[in-house]
């Protein structure tokens, strides 16, 4: 290389160099700007950070956030950080610059980004106020109308005190969100928790059709409560539980066993993609009581009993959860023809156990041998099976009813009848098997054993 060659360069490196301190000279900053700007050196007092002047602006320790981004150890060299100036030029020639003020400046920028993208978001409720909900979007404050909040009607107004009070309980809630509108000049920044909601609940609904199977048991949430049933939150979709699925016990209405807003444990009974419904069981979940009756109680036994049905015939008791027994009109005392005389549903009664029949769910229960222990505690039953067949003959239990007739009807269009019961053998049998057909075909009342496979169509 030559002397020429090498004072070229020379003095290309000298003008580039002269250029770029003209460049920097020529730039200038004001107090309240934000600008972006490189990491040079960090030291123990300060951070120096090349923000385009012809000095590097100071970052005083003091003015880096507390934690997360902008934090100390957050920060490394050559990083590009967003600093606001305090100061744009001190008595030594450096602009003083701060992280803390331009983390909102910041925030503004990546709530833009989230609106072009589209995102879900979870932001705190800092406050409440007429028109709906102030929350804090990591130091950018945003707003939710009443009418895009889940929990209240479009309608509704904070002029209302209920709806003022509802307002006033999400106060410390996190929400999920989606920006509708932004604009930074105006600082404007509107969300919506329902239009949040029901994106993100579609996405998780897919999400749960394809993850769960037949027979898990999960956790969940009472959503909402129907005369045929109770929808169940999974955590994104909603579930059904029939009424014959709530629990092992008789029940009429959901609102017997179950609140809004209670959590229980469900077993998935059915799935069905194409229509997006999930069938579900509460009482599949629990240990079935009949399975283990005859460990608890035994003939003879006293124990007490709640009337839960009256018929002509006689009453029904609950002994415990999920477990019913058939009191026989005769099996009452004081004495009577007409139960409804003197029983009440709801009222309690001491009874005794005369006959267990677990794998066709049946107890036979008796006040009478309460009152007169003599009479039937302690009897063989070749003497109670005589004393039941004093009462008047029934008419024979007929067949199950075909799955087309079937009171509950499975989602997939199966019925799900139970299996024809054996004829009845006994007197006890019979009773039983008549009261059950009274049950079945009064408006309250269902089969006990009737079970469904499947999601109900309301």
């Amino acid at each position: 290389m030559t002397d020429h060659d090498d004072a070229e360069d020379s003095f290309e490196n000298s003008m580039a160099a002269y250029l770029d301190e003209a460049e920097h000279a020529m730039k200038t900053v004001k107090r309240g700007d934000v600008v972006e700007g490189t990491v040079v050196s960090i030291d123990r007092d300060e951070i120096l950070v090349d923000i385009g002047l012809k000095s590097e602006a100071v970052l005083p320790l003091k003015e880096l956030s507390s934690s997360g981004y902008g934090s100390l150890d957050e920060i490394h060299r050559n990083d590009t950080l967003l600093v606001y100036v305090l100061q744009p030029e001190t008595p030594e020639g450096h602009a003083i610059v701060s992280i803390r003020k331009a983390r909102q400046e910041r925030q503004w920028r990546v709530a833009h980004e989230m609106f072009e993208r589209g995102d879900i978001i979870d932001a705190e409720v800092i406050e409440s106020n007429k028109g709906g909900l102030i929350v804090n979007l990591d130091g950018v404050r945003g707003f939710v109308p009443i009418s895009q909040i889940m929990n209240l009607k479009r309608e509704d107004s904070a002029e209302n005190a209920e709806t003022l009070s509802k307002l006033q309980a999400m106060v410390g809630k996190t929400l999920k969100l989606k920006i509708i509108e932004i604009n930074r000049n105006r600082n404007r920044l509107i969300l919506s928790e329902r239009l949040a909601m029901q994106e993100w609940r579609a996405r998780r609904r897919d999400e749960l059709l394809a993850e769960l199977q037949v027979g898990e048991v999960r956790h969940g949430i009472v959503s909402n409560l129907a005369h045929f049933g109770a929808f169940i939150d999974l955590g994104g979709a909603d579930g059904l539980v029939h009424i014959s699925q709530l629990a092992w016990s008789r029940v009429n209405h959901p609102s017997e066993v179950l609140h809004v807003g209670q959590e229980v444990e469900v077993q998935v009974l059915s799935i069905d993609k194409d229509r997006k419904k999930i069938a579900l069981s509460i009482k599949r979940a629990e240990v079935d009581p009949w399975s283990t009756v005859e460990q608890r109680y035994y003939v003879g036994q006293l124990v007490t009993g709640t009337i839960t049905k009256i018929a002509p015939f006689g009453a029904f008791a609950r002994i415990e959860n999920g477990i019913e027994g058939l009191i026989h009109v005769t099996e009452i005392y004081p004495p009577t023809n007409d139960a409804k005389t003197s029983l009440r549903e709801g009222q309690e009664v001491q009874v005794r156990v005369l006959r267990i029949e677990s794998d066709r769910r049946r107890l036979g229960l008796s006040m009478r041998a309460v009152a007169e222990p003599t009479a039937a505690v302690g009897m063989s039953d070749d003497l109670l099976e005589q004393a039941y067949q004093q009462m008047p003959p029934e008419t024979p239990t007929p067949a199950a009813p075909t799955p087309e007739a079937a009171p509950v009807v499975a989602s997939n269009g199966n019925a799900s009848a139970r299996q024809a019961e054996d004829a009845p053998t006994t007197a006890f049998g019979a009773a039983f098997a008549q009261a059950r057909r009274m049950v079945e075909s009064s408006p309250n009342g269902r089969a006990a054993d009737g079970e469904t496979s499947g999601d109900n169509d309301a």
